[in-house]
């Protein structure tokens, strides 16, 4: 019994290494451990959007007040619960993923991302229509600050225009590679990695506030 816990347990830490290493590229993590990996992919992934929608999966900014008003009201619709929300709700949610600095007013009589019911006095939220290409990325360096974070990312798209096919196309949309639809994920990451001077690249800062994390700027690398 002893010895099969043990198993378990080591097929367990194989496991989450497999994960973190699935959406990683190489590059110093300076001591920074598996769970603070997995929280940072997670929360750039609640923030990261899709292209054809908002024109940027994540915009450049110096500022997060100053980030694209559609992106930022898109991000908060794409972290709901439930489609149908208030005025303070929506301002509770934005606090929530932006951090207390953030102070953009969402506008009353609402936005292309919530229509309002002026009869109700709610805000739901309005249909998003995709094309066929994923908007992904990797983490490709961390950095630890003595507020949170520095993070590299690698950007990419995944085409699924081929009914068997997944192509890998950068930002240019340039094929940099292929894989067939049964072939396992992690092949797609691996094209990525061996290539990834031919992808965009950008810098997430993010701040660690009540425990949670909260973005503060994203610039080009």
């Amino acid at each position: 019994m002893k010895k099969m816990f043990i198993i378990i347990i080591i097929l367990a830490i194989i496991f989450v290494g497999m994960v973190v290493y699935k959406n990683t590229a190489v590059g110093s993590k300076n001591n920074v451990s598996v769970n603070e990996v997995q929280e940072i992919e997670q929360y750039i992934s609640g923030i990261y959007m899709w292209e054809e929608v908002t024109n940027e999966a994540l915009p450049i900014f110096e500022d997060i007040n100053n980030a694209n008003d559609l992106w930022t009201w898109e991000v908060i619709k794409k972290n709901l619960e439930q489609y149908e929300i208030s005025y303070e709700e929506i301002k509770q949610k934005s606090k929530e993923i932006f951090g207390e600095s953030f102070t953009k007013e969402f506008p009353k009589e609402g936005t292309s991302s919530f229509e309002y019911d002026e009869e109700i006095d709610k805000y739901f939220a309005t249909e998003i229509i995709t094309d066929n290409k994923e908007d992904l990325f990797l983490l490709s360096n961390i950095n630890k600050t003595s507020e949170g974070y520095i993070v590299d990312i690698i950007e990419y798209l995944e085409d699924y225009s081929e009914e068997n096919n997944i192509k890998v196309v950068n930002f240019n949309n340039e094929e940099i590679g292929n894989i067939s639809i049964s072939e396992n994920e992690s092949k797609v990451q691996e094209i990525v990695k061996n290539n990834k001077e031919r992808f965009s690249k950008k810098r997430v800062v993010l701040k660690k506030e009540n425990d949670k994390l909260v973005v503060q700027k994203v610039e080009k690398v």
